[in-house]
């Protein structure tokens, strides 16, 4: 489930931190199987493509972006310390403050969106869809928007799962010696474990097969049950499947695992990275 921000004591740990990020990997690849239903639409990326009537230069989705952003702004979505917008110059909150409890140390407000824009309008989206144009250009920007706001906030939890290797007693030494060396190098080194990253993978590979399936198809016996793989007739299962099989999935799901593989940890860790060395600024 999702952690409520403003009744935190102090910065979660991993193992609290796991449930949040387990499910925000859902969230993504329903976000993903929802954009993939329409076709590329690739005028609602290009600049100055549409005509706005407010004079806007930009694209569609940027735009959409920062319509949508701009009323997010004033219902206080982006004083939360795990959102952040792609856009900038929004309007102050309609609402008075919230409070949340000072977890993170983030002088610098760290904020990737740049590169997270870049690499799903560039990359994930081209390997979800099929090239075309089927002119629904609001619907895939709604999901565009979707996936963003999912990809930005699971790569920006990154900050609450540094301060929680920073505050681990059994590491918290020696965090503090290479952030006061300002050693980027041991710092990634430190942070990484290459176990947890292997095992993720697979979790992903095996949700977004399964989460991937049309059951719409599913082969039924007499009596409406829906057949395993095994108990259908010349069928195979989907995991390990031939490339027909895999093709039968709403979302590619070696494109799922190499995106969190290319992108979503590097960049995690890189704000892990760039948080950890700003974490003693005030002391």
């Amino acid at each position: 489930m999702s952690r409520n921000l403003l009744i935190l004591a102090a910065a979660p740990t991993l193992g609290e931190l796991r449930d949040t990020l387990v499910r925000l990997e859902d969230t993504i690849i329903f976000a993903l199987i929802e954009r993939s239903q329409f076709k590329h639409n690739n005028s609602i990326y290009e600049e100055n493509k549409m005509s706005f009537k407010d004079g806007y230069k930009g694209s569609f989705l940027t735009w959409f972006l920062k319509e949508v952003e701009h009323v997010h702004a004033k219902v206080r979505r982006y004083q939360s310390p795990d959102e952040y917008p792609f856009t900038g110059n929004l309007p102050e909150p309609v609402l008075p403050p919230l409070a949340y409890p000072p977890v993170l140390v983030d002088p610098q407000n760290i904020n990737v969106n740049e590169e997270i824009f870049d690499m799903y309008v560039n990359t994930v989206v081209p390997g979800i869809t099929q090239l075309g144009d089927d002119t629904n250009y609001g619907s895939s920007a709604t999901r565009d928007i979707e996936c963003l706001q999912a990809l930005s906030r699971r790569i920006h939890y990154g900050k609450f799962v540094a301060e929680s290797k920073f505050q681990d007693p059994a590491t918290h030494d020696e965090y503090v010696r290479f952030i006061r060396e300002q050693n980027r190098d041991r710092l990634m080194e430190l942070l990484t474990n290459a176990k947890v990253e292997e095992l993720l993978l697979k979790r992903l590979k095996a949700k977004a097969i399964i989460y991937g399936q049309d059951l719409s198809s599913a082969s039924m016996d007499a009596n409406g049950n829906v057949k395993t793989p095994h108990e259908s007739p010349g069928s195979s299962p989907v995991i390990g499947g031939k490339a027909e099989e895999r093709a039968k999935t709403r979302v590619d799901y070696d494109l799922v695992v190499s995106l969190y593989r290319d992108y979503v940890i590097p960049l995690t860790k890189e704000v892990e990275v760039e948080y950890l060395l700003h974490r003693l600024d005030s002391d």
